[in-house]
């Protein structure tokens, strides 16, 4: 295989997200074939196929992360792959409930909106109004028209007839045995899912939420009728530079500006046109902590596979 064979960019931004991208492979190719070319390539590439695509995928450094960091592997990877015709941006973010959007953790966000404001908004970028309302000025580009087609029939698909993420993370536990111990890839029980209300934060940092919060949770209602099956969310993805762990901030930007979920990397990508895909491991405020991360991380891989799957190789 040469660089110019692969038509698919993937991008993660922490190991987890990396581990559960190279699991979604259908075949995984050589991993010695890392890029010649004239100036320095600092990524570390996994390379394999996924339904009639090849793919290449990068994760950021170790101990890297944010805006910067994610441009500077997007633009490494853009020079080194030149016939990349669709990028992913695919990983874990902070969901946000609200009366109109039930997100909760385990589901996907997917960074697509109407409008001509865009998908994804950098809160990096703005001033705060007489009002106290934060004005944005910056919002990125949409992704390229064959992912957009492609994700308009998978989502008339998945209300038909409903999606194949659990199947495909199955089958990823399956192949790879090891995943099957680590506890961290399985769905957690529904009683790890914890909302709690916006004006309360976390008391205190050395006890678990479930031994110092609990009078304080939500009632989310009835449970949903496949409570292990994801919903995939469509909306408007916020993303800065700083970790979001103030909920009556994440409120207010979903209030003004129809957020669903924020992460830290989407608003680096501007240049690279690709689709953000994230699964839903927290709820953006005080009460953050990793057990929902690997299964979030899986879910978001298998709705990329699932949409990859969806595109024929004649669209690009």
């Amino acid at each position: 295989m040469k660089c110019s064979d692969y038509t698919v960019g993937w991008i993660c931004a922490v190991h987890v997200e990396y581990v559960v991208a190279a699991g979604m492979l259908d075949e995984e190719h050589d991993d010695q074939m890392q890029p010649l070319t004239e100036w320095d390539d600092e990524n570390s590439y996994t390379f394999g196929r996924i339904g009639p695509h090849n793919v290449v995928i990068t994760c950021l450094p170790i101990g890297k992360y944010g805006i910067a960091a994610a441009a500077v592997a997007a633009t490494h990877m853009k020079r080194s792959f030149k016939c990349i015709r669709m990028g992913l941006m695919v990983g874990i973010g902070g969901g946000v409930p609200s009366k109109n959007h039930d997100v909760r953790l385990g589901d996907i966000v997917i960074g697509a909106c109407a409008g001509l404001t865009g998908s994804v908004l950098d809160y990096d970028h703005g001033k705060v109004m007489p009002d106290g309302k934060l004005q944005l000025t910056k919002h990125t580009d949409k992704p390229p028209s064959v992912l957009l087609n492609a994700l308009s029939k998978l989502r008339r698909d998945h209300e038909l007839r409903g999606n194949m993420i659990v199947s495909y993370i199955k089958d990823m536990m399956e192949k790879n045995r090891l995943l099957q111990s680590e506890r961290r890839y399985n769905r957690p029980p529904p009683e790890e899912d914890r909302l709690y209300e916006t004006s309360y934060q976390h008391v205190n940092e050395d006890l678990r939420c479930a031994e110092c919060c609990e009078p304080r949770l939500v009632n989310r209602g009835r449970s949903r009728m496949n409570p292990d099956n994801p919903v995939v969310h469509y909306g408007r993805i916020a993303s800065a530079s700083k970790l979001m762990k103030d909920a009556r901030y994440r409120d207010q930007m979903a209030d003004e500006h129809e957020v669903l979920c924020f992460e830290m990397e989407a608003a680096g990508l501007d240049d690279f046109h690709c689709l953000i895909i994230r699964g839903i491991c927290d709820y953006a405020d005080s009460h953050k902590n990793d057990t929902w991360q690997g299964y979030a991380a899986a879910a978001a891989a298998g709705y990329a596979k699932e949409l990859l799957h969806a595109i024929p190789s004649k669209a690009i």
